[in-house]
């Protein structure tokens, strides 16, 4: 999972366009004459990001000219991406972090009630895409809440966030073969691939995608006891179990609604609820499959992972 921690260190300045967040004392006091580089470093609860900020030497382009939007994250964010300490922050090479903060910072300034209704697609300073979701007067990017919204400073604009994420580098399918957790999906779209789906193709296309991606456990828990297991699977079945967790849209955490029923790529639909955690069922699930981890956001598209395969 430690792509999905790396995921959270990416968040520190992106372009905020947004409408009614909710505006919690952060321990920030507004002065329009107070640069960000400022503000942040006048916050003890973005001391991590300050250290993130100053390990990738931007301290000085946030101090600088310019009409920045910041999506910051605050300590806990950091610590929940296991970057909880400035030896960790100090510790990743400077132009994977330098890339990564880049990613949160837009070049022009957007206040809370700028944002649309929706996902927004904008693009950051180092021109990689973040998606922007209001739902409701709830506000996030790449499923990062806003925690605090529009503090002012003299250079532009920060919001603060819950966690931090990181740019996409890969496709769904690469992504997936990067993570150890994944071993049994890869093997079974590889397998689904060999019939008249070519999955793989699918997934590694344009997109958007959003797939729930059933874990090594979640494979096991459905009777393929190991990836030999799949390797033996008549692919064409195959391929109707993983369409079926894949939806034609990028739908990130922050767009899941109580009740919905998407239509997957399989034709069939599954069906979303909230209460008591994000889940998602299958038809032919008897219960519904846990969301465990969230908005891996990919080039063509997100990955959730989950819990239980789903059932058409």
């Amino acid at each position: 999972m430690r792509k999905l921690k790396l995921f959270a260190a990416a968040l520190l300045v992106t372009a905020g366009l947004f409408s009614s967040c909710t505006k919690n004392n952060d321990n920030i006091d507004p002065n329009a004459n107070a640069n960000i580089t400022a503000l942040v470093s006048a916050n003890a609860n973005l001391s991590l990001l300050r250290a993130a900020v100053v390990r990738a030497g931007l301290a000085e382009t946030l101090a600088g000219s310019g009409t920045f939007t910041v999506f910051a994250p605050d300590n806990d964010a950091f610590i929940a991406a296991d970057l909880g300490t400035v030896e960790k922050i100090n510790a990743m090479p400077v132009d994977q972090l330098r890339a990564v903060l880049l990613y949160h910072v837009l070049g022009q300034q957007y206040t809370a009630a700028s944002i649309a209704a929706g996902t927004t697609e904008v693009t950051t300073v180092n021109t990689a895409k973040a998606y922007v979701v209001k739902n409701g007067s709830a506000v996030s990017i790449n499923g990062a809440v806003v925690k605090q919204a529009d503090i002012q400073a003299s250079n532009g604009i920060v919001h603060i966030i819950n966690k931090v994420i990181m740019p996409p580098s890969a496709n769904i399918v690469a992504m997936a073969q990067g993570n150890t957790n994944l071993t049994f999906l890869v093997a079974a779209i590889v397998r689904a691939s060999t019939g008249s789906t070519n999955v793989a193709q699918v997934l590694s296309g344009n997109g958007p995608y959003t797939v729930f991606a059933p874990t090594n456990a979640a494979f096991i828990k459905a009777g393929f006891s190991s990836i030999a297991s799949i390797q033996t699977a008549d692919p064409n079945t195959l391929a109707s179990i993983l369409t079926y967790h894949v939806i034609a849209a990028r739908v990130l955490s922050s767009n899941l609604t109580e009740g919905a029923e998407p239509t997957t790529l399989n034709g069939a639909k599954v069906k979303i609820t909230l209460s008591g955690g994000a889940k998602v069922k299958g038809n032919s699930n008897t219960t519904a499959a846990n969301i465990t981890a969230t908005d891996m956001v990919a080039t063509n598209g997100v990955v959730h992972l989950i819990d239980d395969v789903l059932k058409p």
